[in-house]
């Protein structure tokens, strides 16, 4: 088995180096902080400790296979993070294949339509501009080294400890549903088998809107996830208190509205959902309670 390094392992991150260890291929995960590290090493994954804003170590990556999973920063409209990776890998050594977590946002707001991975990238955020700069980063340095690149065009996760329960529990408001934009979402452990299946079966250069294909807004996401935790359903604001009382980052959300098509994702990749929408989504999310 080839061996694996997961930049930016996190939830996504445990859940793909999990499956990779039980197919037999050794796994070295790289985080932030010495919690996350604890936590990746109580797995029996390999952990490296890396500030991706600060000058790198030397990488494991010569032939691996990598999952880059790292979010760029918060502020700015470009991604210097995936720069510095870029960089450390050819001076470490280069990897097998790259499978890339992008975001829905670099094709903005869409007005609704269904839109797939053809429709024009027009990120009306800095968010969505960040993750734009790094696939072209990306897609440029795999032209030039030959090395293949998968993107994975990701809307919202929920999964297990993935839920919005926090919020509920303070009662902080949402847009009225009927001026809520639509949303896309797709299970955390969906997503990993995703990711598996773009390691092994997608088409270098290529992007892969990821969603269950089952769109709504996020009223409704949020209304079963309180009827069926028992908690009271969020208020509601109409735009303009919305624009006065919600966060920017919450207001960011609501300022793009698309439905993404996955038949590629579906086809290409050759993925059957585990969680193709989300009531069965929310089944795994309360199997314990």
């Amino acid at each position: 088995m080839n061996a694996v390094l997961i930049l930016g392992c996190g939830d996504v991150g445990r859940r793909v180096a999990r499956a990779c260890q039980a197919a037999g291929a050794p796994v070295t995960g790289l985080v932030r902080s010495p919690q996350s590290a604890v936590q990746l090493r109580d797995l029996g994954i390999e952990a490296l400790e890396a500030d991706l804003d600060r000058p790198l170590p030397p990488l494991p990556s010569a032939g691996t296979e990598l999952y880059y999973f790292a979010p760029p920063p918060t502020s700015g409209d470009r991604d210097p993070r995936m720069a510095a990776v870029l960089a450390a890998l050819e001076r470490d050594g280069l990897p097998r294949r790259i499978v890339y977590i992008s975001t829905s946002a670099v094709y903005g707001d869409c007005g609704g339509a269904w839109i797939d991975e053809d429709a024009p990238l027009r990120p009306d955020t800095r968010r969505g501009l960040r993750r734009l700069d790094a696939e072209r980063q990306l897609k440029a340095w795999s032209e030039r080294t030959g090395i293949p690149v998968v993107i994975l065009r990701v809307p919202g996760i929920y999964g297990p400890g993935r839920l919005p329960l926090e919020r509920l529990r303070k009662g902080l408001p949402l847009l009225r549903e009927d001026q809520c934009p639509y949303t896309n979402r797709i299970h955390a452990d969906d997503l990993a088998a995703i990711c598996l299946a773009a390691m092994v079966r997608g088409v270098s250069g290529t992007a892969y809107n990821v969603s269950d294909g089952h769109p709504s807004n996020m009223v409704d996401y949020f209304n079963r996830i309180a009827d069926r935790a028992g908690l009271p359903r969020p208020p509601t604001l109409d735009r303009e208190e919305a624009e006065q009382q919600l966060t920017p980052g919450m207001l960011g959300y609501m300022q793009e509205s698309k439905r993404l098509r996955n038949e590629r994702m579906l086809n290409e990749l050759g993925i059957s959902l585990q969680y193709p929408d989300l009531e069965a989504g929310l089944d795994s999310c309360f199997i314990d309670s």
